[in-house]
């Protein structure tokens, strides 16, 4: 499902010297950073900024940083981070917003595994101090606060059982709740963070059934700040590489009737374009 194409085997090393030489000098090469990173996965990127350190006593990051500028540099360095480091800037940088981005969070929060979020969890606290439901807690308030803190705090259950019956109970519920706008009902905050994904789904598809709409976008629309075109095209793509993309670009095609592809390439552009595209799998 990832997109992403990287070999098997690869020498980090050399690796780490054809960066320093992409860096080195006047100007940067911006079509060898991308053909490197944009083929490695989070270990191989792990092992390169190792070498890399080793070699020229220098944070690659911090290097890359001040090499390469705007919407380019951003996703590299959202892309050449550890994922639950880079899941711990996004969430920290999506709170601390003038206007908040909360939908970033509700994607870490419920997108990721129990293990994978508790990942995060302790990479947030290392890096800023403070645990996540603190610092959610501190920028929001009323039922999104109750939310919010809660889906970042919980480790629901992972397995793939689904009970009917309980959907089409809990379907009824959430009915009721958003019949009323009760979206702080102790019983939704409870349904939302505590069931499995397995069990939301067979949940929200009851209620589909019943209600002809879907409760996601309710719920999307409920809540407010979402964030720019821009940050949340490279979020979903730097994030997901890895893991799904290829699901995400046919869901893409098929409610939108152009690709994925087409559409990063007509709204974006130069090398920050050229370094999305080769994440979604496009041949250099």
């Amino acid at each position: 499902m990832a997109t992403l194409v990287a070999p098997v085997q690869h020498s980090h090393i050399e690796d780490a010297k054809a960066l320093y030489k992409a860096c080195k000098g006047w100007g940067t090469d911006e079509k060898a950073v991308i053909s490197i990173l944009g083929h490695r996965t989070a270990a191989q990127r792990q092992q390169i900024r190792l070498a890399y350190q080793n070699l020229y006593q220098e944070d690659l990051v911090k290097r890359l940083e001040s090499e390469l500028s705007g919407a380019f540099e951003k996703a590299v360095y959202r892309w050449i981070l550890e994922p639950a480091d880079r899941d711990a800037v996004l969430a920290n940088v999506a709170i601390k917003k003038a206007c908040p981005d909360y939908h970033v969070i509700i994607e870490i929060a419920c997108v990721h595994s129990p293990e994978e979020l508790l990942a995060v969890r302790r990479a947030y606290q290392l890096s800023y101090k403070l645990s996540l439901e603190e610092d959610v807690a501190a920028h929001t308030t009323g039922d999104l606060r109750k939310l919010l803190v809660a889906l970042v705090s919980v480790l629901r259950y992972d397995g793939p059982e689904i009970n009917a019956r309980l959907a089409k109970s809990e379907a009824d519920i959430l009915e009721d709740a958003i019949k009323n706008k009760a979206f702080n009902h102790e019983e939704v905050i409870r349904i939302l963070t505590t069931r499995s994904k397995a069990q939301l789904m067979a949940t929200f598809n009851r209620y589909r059934d019943d209600c002809g709409t879907s409760i996601t976008k309710i719920i999307r629309n409920a809540i407010k700040g979402a964030g720019t075109d821009e940050d949340a095209l490279t979020r979903v793509i730097v994030t997901r590489a890895e893991k799904d993309l290829k699901v995400i670009k046919e869901v893409y095609y098929k409610r939108n009737s152009v690709t994925l592809e087409q559409a990063v390439a007509k709204d974006t552009s130069g090398d920050y374009n050229a370094f999305l595209l080769t994440l979604l799998g496009k041949a250099d």
